[in-house]
């Protein structure tokens, strides 16, 4: 009987649905994949751009992610991050590559984490994903190249720039605007509501739909901007990171048993 592999936020996506990632940055455990899945994400956006993991700990993330129906992807530290190939042999099913300005850079990505002829990625036996059973290559690479996500981010003038020109690179899934770092480096910094950066969306969302791709947001962490986003073409969010959810939880009980004792 032949395999089945399918990336469940590549088939959302394709539905026309829009996909929920939570922002890991501080969990190291495995099972915080099962809370992402209990509070209704699609994915895991495991950060190592901005936070300290080892490879290892990524490897049972994404495998328990794996096992229960929920996408482990990963934002790697940079275009040569020389980890991708490692971490997508063993279940991460997406890379998302932060301050891609260019279509060489985007081309460079696909190169690296797809199998030929799409790109050069190496080829390896006895995949995890397919519970290291010896499964002919003819049969693992085409699986593994339609599962793999390849998502490309937005985060300065200058890819905004070139964004045409990188959504329509071969390969490429997914345009997330980085909306925090394009607004810094729009010198705007904090104003989520200005005409530009939602023009800058709007430029970016209309690049992928022309190029039958998908558009994502990203570090814009508020509820009717992120629904706004939605509704304006956006289909891969980013909720709030670990973090913030943690915190925002345990300050609201807090604040909420302080003002009841003060009653």
């Amino acid at each position: 009987m032949a395999r089945t592999y399918t990336n469940p936020v590549k088939t959302k996506l394709a539905a026309g649905e829009p996909v929920l990632g939570m922002s890991v940055r501080l969990a190291r455990h495995p099972d915080i994949a099962r809370i992402a899945k209990a509070t209704g994400h699609d994915f895991l956006f495991i950060d190592i751009q901005h936070s300290i993991y080892n490879v290892e700990t990524i490897g049972l993330i994404a495998q328990t992610a794996l096992a229960i129906g929920l996408t482990p992807m990963v934002r790697v530290r940079g275009i040569d991050d020389p980890d991708v190939s490692l971490l997508l042999d063993n279940c991460v099913m997406g890379i998302v590559y932060p301050d891609i300005n260019t279509a060489d850079e985007a081309r460079h990505a696909v190169d690296i984490c797809k199998f030929p002829p799409l790109g050069q990625r190496s080829v390896t036996g006895g995949y995890p994903m397919f519970d290291y059973e010896g499964m002919p290559l003819s049969e693992a690479i085409p699986l593994l190249n339609d599962s793999t996500l390849v998502a490309v981010m937005i985060e300065t003038p200058e890819g905004l720039e070139n964004v045409e020109a990188i959504a329509a690179v071969p390969g490429i899934d997914v345009i997330h605007v980085g909306t925090n770092d394009l607004l810094v480096n729009m010198g705007m910094s904090g104003q989520f509501d200005a005409p530009e950066i939602l023009a800058a969306q709007d430029r970016v969302n209309r690049a992928c739909a022309a190029n039958s791709i998908f558009a994502g947001c990203g570090g814009n962490r508020s509820v009717p901007r992120q629904a706004n986003a939605v509704r304006n073409g956006a289909q891969f969010l980013t909720t709030q990171t670990d973090i913030a959810f943690l915190a925002s939880a345990a300050r609201r009980w807090i604040d909420d048993l302080r003002t009841d004792l003060a009653g």
